[in-house]
């Protein structure tokens, strides 16, 4: 793989709360001169970011009822309508964490649903289901409810619940969303290594704050 094709499966990333617009300038310059597939920054930051990148290819990401996703449905889909008409085109949520755990599946396949709806037409939808946090089975049931309300994507981690991405998980949800869905391995793809271990389990997206170190073979001092 060239490192512009690897480099249009980067989401680059900056999603820290103490984030400053210095930092979201040099993330979009960044983006634009690797080619990056978007920046991936906190809602406040789209328009901003619409701005700088509206004469480029590289597409504007936010996230959604992050990073616990223990919002309502109805907030989530207000956030997204908002990001939207900001400027964002690509949409990663949090799902319902504790409902999956709880096994009310059809509130989570709601939840998503109703991103999904605000965003259609619009956006690209990743469901972020937090590896991290879910057995094996629960990764396989969320996985499934994102395909089945619709959803683009699903996505490992936000990175803030204490693990991201790991190949086994990459590939379980490959195996379950099947080859029309996205994968989106998130947290812990440092370097050039890691990030062509995601995509031969099965990955199609990368998200990291480290995507110029991973385009460059570079490793990187930090992990999201």
């Amino acid at each position: 793989m060239t490192n512009s094709s690897l480099a249009a499966m980067i989401d680059h990333t900056q999603l820290k709360p103490d984030t400053q617009a210095e930092k979201i300038n040099q993330i979009c310059a960044e983006a634009k001169e690797y080619g990056f597939a978007s920046v991936c920054v906190n809602p406040t930051w789209v328009v901003h970011c619409h701005e700088l990148l509206k004469d480029s290819e590289v597409k504007v990401c936010t996230v959604i009822g992050f990073p616990l996703g223990a919002t309502t449905p109805q907030t989530k889909a207000f956030e997204t309508t908002n990001a939207i008409e900001n400027g964002a085109t690509e949409i990663d949520m949090v799902i319902n964490v504790g409902a999956l755990k709880d096994g009310r599946y059809e509130e989570v396949e709601n939840d998503i649903k109703a991103v999904v709806d605000a965003a259609r037409d619009n956006a690209l939808v990743k469901v972020i289901i937090e590896t991290s946090l879910l057995t094996k089975e629960e990764k396989v049931k969320a996985c499934e409810l994102s395909k089945k309300a619709g959803a683009d994507f699903v996505k490992t981690s936000t990175g803030f619940s204490g693990g991201g991405a790991t190949v086994d998980d990459i590939r379980l949800m490959r195996l379950t969303v099947g080859p029309e869905m996205g994968v989106k391995a998130s947290g812990g793809v440092r370097n050039l290594e890691d990030a062509n271990a995601m995509i031969d389990a099965g990955a199609t997206r990368i998200g990291a704050s480290a995507g110029v170190d991973i385009v460059s073979g570079n490793e990187a001092d930090t992990d999201y």
